[in-house]
């Protein structure tokens, strides 16, 4: 995986194989994820210690950006994670990458609640992800999610408006489809010009997945 010759590919299989790493540590407790924020940093922090092992020509150089502000059609966005990564002929390729986190007990012991928001929220994550690379802010795009809720990924029944966003295990998205159903009474409208699949990963007590479009 980190041997492709193609630095591209190589760049792209380490962020892949980071959050395997990532996946396995939380699931077997090595790593606590409290909230988007903790995982961020700590996904973060297993990208930059695979720098070294994917770098293979003294002329390669890969940098990771935290929170980058870019404009994307007028508005301010903060990109998650940017790598950027320049190959042994200078030319720069860049990954904007996306995380979501949905525990299903807050810190005070009580359910969450909002489910439905991050349904949503996660197909708003690829929409964006859509406009950065639409718009020049990066090559390739991918979005990482992980939850401990069993619904996430096991639903009983489809039944909840919240379900148009389904990220149920093989759950399918079809590019051109235009997503309008409110959540958490604000309404959307909004595009995905890709196809998804939903592949989940289970680990102890969490589930791990990793999107991008083709």
């Amino acid at each position: 995986m980190l041997l492709e010759p193609i630095f591209q590919k190589r760049l792209v299989n380490m962020v892949v194989f980071s959050w395997e790493i990532f996946s396995r540590k939380v699931g077997s407790g090595l790593i606590k994820v409290n909230k988007e924020a903790s995982m961020q940093l700590k996904y973060a922090y297993i990208l930059q210690e695979m720098i070294p092992l994917t770098i293979f020509d003294e002329r390669e150089k890969i940098e990771i950006e935290l929170e980058t502000t870019r404009s994307v059609n007028g508005k301010t966005r903060e990109i998650d994670i940017l790598i950027i990564g320049t190959d042994s002929t200078a030319l720069t390729y860049t990954i904007a990458i996306e995380l979501k986190c949905y525990k299903y007990l807050a810190a005070s012991g009580n359910p969450r609640g909002a489910h439905d928001v991050f349904m949503k929220d996660v197909y708003y994550d690829l929409y964006l992800l859509e406009q950065y690379q639409q718009n020049n802010c990066a090559d390739e795009c991918i979005s990482l999610v992980m939850t401990d809720y069993k619904t996430s990924v096991s639903p009983i029944n489809k039944t909840a408006k919240c379900w148009d966003y389904d990220i149920s295990q093989n759950a399918q998205i079809m590019a051109s489809t235009n997503f309008t159903t409110a959540i958490g009474g604000k309404s959307q409208n909004f595009t995905l010009n890709k196809n998804y699949s939903f592949s989940w990963n289970r680990f102890g007590s969490y589930w791990f997945t990793s999107l991008q479009g083709y």
